[in-house]
């Protein structure tokens, strides 16, 4: 098994990391299957309280494509 080098990243704008972040998310997203990542009971907890108040407030809160403009706005 051959070495690879690690991939430097300190190069890159904070914009093109959060680009690299979400394509590392996404890959291991696509490459896995539910019990590749278990939650804990807590964390399922959470999540089912979270579901609960935007089933109750379907109004509050914004889209991730919204969050990211304005974060990626920020960084360039």
């Amino acid at each position: 098994m051959t070495s690879a080098t690690p991939f430097d990243y300190r190069h890159l704008s904070v914009a093109q990391r959060l680009e690299l972040v979400e394509d590392i998310w996404d890959s291991i997203d696509a490459d896995s299957d539910a019990d590749a990542l278990p939650l804990s009971e807590d964390e399922r907890a959470l999540l089912d309280l979270r579901l609960a108040d935007l089933a109750a407030n379907p109004g509050q809160g914004e889209p991730w494509s919204a969050v990211r403009g304005r974060i990626l706005g920020r960084t360039r």
